[in-house]
């Protein structure tokens, strides 16, 4: 007699379309959000928040390259290396979509999640 616990069914495609689509550009994650209030899922109720959240980093980022690009080098090089983390950051999520699981981005993702928590539900 075994006691292992059952593993969960794996997301059906459809349910992954919201996940997929909301880390394909801007567009995409409007698209997604429209396709959500139609057929609420947790998995993408999840990566939009995810989304939602690399977009205000993202946002937020973008502020400081104002003060950052007139620093010579070691400004460009802090830009550069943000702007890498920021696309390695997403990419992360876009597998995690793809697979169809529910895995936070590295370092803010659990907070996205509770920042985010009444969005999207």
């Amino acid at each position: 007699m075994s006691t292992d616990t059952p593993l969960a069914p794996p997301p059906v495609a459809e349910d992954r379309t919201v996940a997929i689509l909301s880390y394909i550009t801007l567009i995409g994650f409007v698209v997604a959000i429209i396709l959500h209030t139609s057929k609420k899922t947790p998995l993408g109720a999840f990566h939009l928040r995810q989304v939602l959240g690399l977009i205000v980093t993202g946002m937020a980022f973008g502020m400081c390259v104002i003060a950052l690009v007139f620093i010579p080098i070691l400004g460009w090089l802090v830009i550069a290396a943000g702007w890498i983390s920021m696309l390695v950051l997403v990419v992360m999520g876009f597998i995690s979509a793809v697979t169809g699981q529910q895995k936070p981005v590295p370092v803010l993702g659990e907070h996205y999640q509770k920042w985010f928590a009444n969005v999207f539900t």
